[in-house]
């Protein structure tokens, strides 16, 4: 390492300036309190977003399902394919009625 006699006592020199700047600060006596409720009400805000947009999303998806259910033509089953037709697919016999 490159280094000057005079590095070390300019390092001294800057911590010392440094002390004594923050010996000057004092803090506010609520400053936690009013950081945790800004916290607080951040956090509070994010999750009714979060609620709100997963509401929309499920409610839109419930929507263009329906919707695309309500587009096939009458007569059709949008569900099943090949023109199934799921009541002639259940008999009645095995339960003894003719």
């Amino acid at each position: 390492m490159n280094s000057t006699p005079n590095a070390r006592g300019t390092e001294e020199q800057l911590s010392e300036a440094l002390e004594a700047l923050a010996g000057q600060l004092h803090p506010a006596p609520d400053a936690f309190r009013t950081a945790r409720g800004g916290w607080l009400r951040r956090e509070r805000r994010r999750r009714l977003v979060l609620t709100v947009l997963i509401t929309v999303v499920f409610a839109l998806a419930v929507l263009i399902g329906l919707w695309v259910l309500n587009q096939a033509p009458p007569g059709s089953s949008a569900i099943f394919s090949h023109g199934h037709n799921p009541t002639a697919m259940v008999s009645a016999e095995p339960f003894g009625i003719t």
